[in-house]
């Protein structure tokens, strides 16, 4: 049976940049450990993959054990298709040492027919090079191929009762385009295998590429030149315009010429940084400060959202509040109450209706409502109310009672050197309050917290849940109260 130099993985690798091929393939150990995000999201594909293969049930799964047992994928799919299956699922093939997996593969009306499955809800151009590059291999495996679609979720998708499959997702038939890009598949696919061949390094410097169209693995490797803090981290700098300053060879924002063109935000920080003083806009603080009307909320969310819809009435990806916290304080300098709601983790039970309630209870009283970046608070908001309208009119005067924390910092009415361009209050917060810090907490960011709370849906150790609510419950306080501190020093 046939070795394989590249997969389709490694094709669409060696699109983005050689490099990242070459290391693959000779240096894996170079590669960035894959964190937790970066697991999620693959497991989430896994698991939308599996989904998706109801579609075309009582398939032949011919996975192998391990990646590593391709040969035996390949071998499997031979004898099914030998032996008359009219569906398979994890189709392996190689041709012209090329190894690709086809997630569905179908018979119909004679003829084979590729379904790829991704996990977002759209086709982009990646996609339609993985499925060239597959129909390509396959169809020189078996002539009789015709067709490769390409599966995706349906972001259109309301849940009401079962799960509809059929409804969940989209199919778009992309043959066209793999028919038209099978020279560019070749040529590829000859240079690539010159690359591994050779096995030296592409001499090729970091550029737009690295994170196009995603972050490349390696870039802990390739960006070791750069400082923490660089040209790279000036604020609504264009990306060319970054690597125009490091082609100069200018990496620090202290090297920076007087002269080079920068907007007026982004002068503010290079010249804080170079000269390591804050700027303190005492009118503009004054004037954000008289918006607040006691008695006053600090206000913070928590988030999920499920690839595939959990609950009634909710889509693809929909973000499903689950968390919130509320610091009240009556007068400025009176004392602080604590409010606070986590879900159960019940499938049986949407968490968005009682949230709203507690919410709404916790909120009575209120003049002002504080929250850090009100797009996201304001948005999440809106959609309860479309989708629990029962509750508009009160979640209205919810909104109208918001203000915005964020903006003194994001228009830099109030910045410190050790911001370092950014307003995200994981970067306020330290640099007003060093002795506060996130990272001692279990979990340290709105991202992990999620993944944390759908995990337990499908968790049955007692402790380990109890144990998680906890962490949970510590950091949505800490954004909350985090406000709380900010506030302070602006007052100050």
């Amino acid at each position: 049976m046939s070795n394989h130099l590249l997969s389709k993985s490694t094709f669409i690798r060696g699109l983005q940049c050689e490099k990242n091929l070459y290391l693959y393939k000779y240096h894996p150990e170079l590669a960035d450990e894959i964190s937790d995000a970066q697991q999620a999201i693959f497991d989430r594909g896994t698991s939308v993959g599996e989904l998706a293969q109801q579609l075309f049930p009582n398939g032949n799964n011919c996975k192998p054990p391990t990646h590593l047992q391709y040969q035996l994928c390949v071998q499997k799919t031979k004898e099914a298709i030998e032996n008359g299956a009219k569906i398979i699922y994890e189709a392996g093939f190689v041709y012209d040492e090329v190894l690709v997996i086809c997630d569905i593969l179908v018979k119909e009306k004679g003829a084979w027919h590729i379904y790829e499955v991704k996990s977002s809800t759209s086709v982009s151009e990646v996609y339609l090079n993985d499925a060239a590059i597959q129909f390509y291999v396959v169809k020189n495996s078996i002539p009789d191929l015709k067709e490769i679609s390409i599966v995706y979720l349906n972001n259109q998708y309301v849940r009401m009762g079962e799960l509809n499959i059929n409804e969940l997702f989209s199919i778009e038939n992309v043959t066209e385009f793999a028919v038209e890009r099978e020279d560019f598949v070749k040529e590829n696919i000859t240079r690539f295998k010159e690359v591994i061949r050779k096995k030296q390094e592409p001499k090729i410097d970091i550029g737009p590429h690295c994170n196009d169209p995603y972050p490349c693995p390696f870039l802990g490797h390739c960006w070791q030149h750069i400082p923490d803090y660089s040209v790279f981290d000036i604020s609504f700098l264009k990306s060319d315009r970054k690597f125009e300053l490091y082609r100069q060879g200018i990496l620090k924002l202290t090297d920076i010429p007087d002269d080079y063109p920068l907007g007026a935000s982004q002068r503010l920080q290079v010249e804080c940084e170079k000269t390591k003083k804050s700027v303190i806009d005492k009118a503009a603080i004054k004037e954000f400060l008289s918006l607040i009307k006691y008695p006053v909320a600090y206000m913070d969310f928590e988030t999920m959202m499920p690839a595939v819809p959990m609950f009634n009435n909710s889509r693809p990806y929909q973000q499903i509040p689950f968390q919130y916290s509320v610091h009240f304080q009556k007068k400025k300098d009176s004392e602080l109450i604590h409010k606070e709601y986590l879900a159960e983790a019940d499938l049986a039970k949407d968490p968005r209706k009682e949230f709203i309630e507690k919410l709404l209870e916790d909120l009575k009283g209120a003049n002002t409502i504080i929250v850090y970046n009100q797009a996201f608070e304001i948005t999440r908001l809106n959609e309860i109310a479309r989708d629990f309208p029962e509750y508009e009119e009160a979640i209205q005067e919810v909104i109208d009672k918001i203000i915005d924390l964020m903006k003194p910092f994001q228009n830099k009415s109030y910045y410190t050197p050790e911001m370092k361009g950014s307003y995200s209050i994981k970067a306020v917060l330290p640099a007003l309050i060093p002795e506060i810090k996130y990272e001692e907490l279990e979990i340290s960011d709105g991202g992990t917290a999620s993944r944390i709370f759908e995990s337990l849906y499908y968790e049955t150790d007692i402790a380990k849940i109890a144990e998680t609510r906890k962490a949970l419950l510590e950091y949505c306080e800490m954004d909350s109260l985090a406000m709380v501190k900010i506030i302070y020093v602006l007052l100050s």
